[in-house]
């Protein structure tokens, strides 16, 4: 399939190529951003180095692109909620698992011991939800061991990232314990509030949830776990479809609204994509239908994010028109890696010749506006004035001389032009229109001309 759709160039991006060239540039640019300072208060996230930096892409049809430090494993934090959410939504549906978690934005720190009015967590990106996801979870693994749990898991996001890396950082694991008071505090908080499943048992929720932050991935098997998002759920790499596209769609809305801590609001309005940054200075981003990026970079900014992510983040989208709203009609001049230029043309002339065919006069006007060629040809060499002239529609003739200024001289393979199209098939009206407009704007200037329309006016005569 992979190979089928290189020898048609019908991949999402027909110029790979180039596209790499501009996320070398924006990488390069990301990595002279030295401000940030890498997290310390997880004894293991501070040993990495700060100038760590690595960027992956993968597109919804597999193809793929790494420039930095993308084989380093770094753990997935943060990132690793809408993951959780989406793996939820997947095993027990949306209406279940909103049961016990909202769906807004909390206004607060991600780590804030706060719930909205119904006493449940705000959404499943801050702490307090995703540890309430995490005892769900665990109370539907009917009996499991958290250790056998976290396998089912753990095998999940595997399938999600095409079989490639994810692993375990022990390590971090037992950090996160030591040092995890605040999230205990969210825990007991939420024991009070009632926020857990029935059965459920805190600790274990506790524990489980820290199994999940450190979870080990590189940006290479990150932006396969990403492009599975962009991609509906399907897996570019292996065809798999590993999560519903309900959930899915859901996951990306929740991304898009609380996925990067109080920069949130920043993000949707700048970037206008659904992501997930962690602590450990990832940042998982989802260009919908198009691809999947895991940046990583370990120093953060003071809301938690990975300053040279952000940095790439907002310079992507300065360059292509990725931002939700890039596509509104005659808004953008960002560069749109997904054209075809071939398929373009080819679709342009179908559609300015259909319209010319049923006289759609709305339809060529919305073309003029929208800065098309109205004097393409289709195969063989016709225009629009030719098909027009051709079905008579004498308003359309109108509009593509007067206002389009269409060339009437044009000539298609047989050497006809519009005019030799209306005289053929009987159209007065539009005959009138084609002289009249050529006798004021395009004198007619050719012996041929002159004896093709003494021939129809003498035909017309006999008749």
């Amino acid at each position: 399939m992979l190979l089928t759709k290189a020898f048609r160039k019908k991949f999402i991006i027909p110029d790979f190529e180039q596209l790499t060239q501009h996320i070398n540039r924006m990488y390069d640019n990301a990595q002279q951003q030295e401000a940030g300072q890498v997290a310390d208060y997880i004894p293991q996230l501070a040993k990495f180095s700060p100038d760590l930096w690595g960027v992956s892409l993968c597109t919804i049809d597999g193809q793929r692109h790494s420039v930095g430090d993308t084989k380093v494993p770094f753990c997935l934090q943060s990132c690793v909620k809408p993951l959780e959410y989406a793996i939820a939504l997947h095993e027990f549906g949306s209406e279940h698992v909103h049961q016990f978690v909202g769906k807004e934005p909390s206004g607060f720190k991600f780590n804030k011991l706060s719930l909205n009015d119904e006493d449940k967590p705000h959404n499943p990106m801050v702490n307090a939800g995703a540890i309430v996801l995490s005892s769900l979870i665990k109370v539907k693994s009917k009996g499991m061991s958290t250790l056998n749990t976290f396998v089912v898991v753990i095998n999940f996001l595997k399938s999600l990232a095409g079989s490639e890396y994810v692993g375990f950082s022990n390590a971090t694991f037992q950090s996160e314990r030591d040092t995890g008071d605040r999230n205990y505090a969210i825990g007991y908080y939420l024991k009070e509030k009632k926020c857990f499943p029935d059965t459920a048992d805190m600790t274990a929720a506790l524990d489980f949830y820290f199994q999940l932050c450190s979870i080990e991935v590189t940006c290479e098997s990150g932006s396969v776990i990403a492009a599975t998002l962009a991609n509906g759920g399907i897996c570019p790499i292996t065809g798999e479809r590993v999560l519903s596209a309900e959930a899915v769609r859901n996951t990306l809305s929740l991304m898009h609204s609380c996925g990067m801590y109080d920069f949130s609001g920043q993000f949707a309005f700048h970037v206008g994509l659904p992501a997930k940054s962690g602590v450990s200075g990832a940042v998982l981003l989802v260009v919908p239908n198009v691809m999947g990026i895991m940046c990583w970079s370990p120093p953060l900014d003071r809301l938690g994010n990975s300053v040279r992510g952000i940095h790439f983040c907002q310079e992507l989208v300065s360059h292509f028109n990725f931002h939700n709203y890039d596509n509104l009609r005659h808004f953008t001049k960002k560069h749109d890696p997904r054209n075809r230029s071939d398929e373009d043309s080819n679709k342009s002339v179908v559609n300015l010749m259909f319209a010319a065919y049923s006289g759609d006069l709305t339809a060529l006007r919305r073309f003029a506006l929208s800065a098309v060629n109205m004097e393409q040809r289709d195969y063989d060499s016709r225009t629009a004035l030719h098909v027009a002239a051709s079905e008579g529609h004498v308003e359309v003739v109108v509009f593509l001389t007067e206002v389009c200024k269409v060339n009437p001289h044009m000539k298609d393979r047989w050497g006809n032009t519009p005019l030799d199209d209306a005289m053929q098939f009987g159209h007065d009206v539009v005959v009138s229109a084609l002289q009249e407009y050529i006798d004021g704007n395009a004198p007619c200037n050719t012996e041929e001309q002159k004896t093709t329309l003494d021939m129809y006016s003498t035909l017309k005569s006999i008749v």
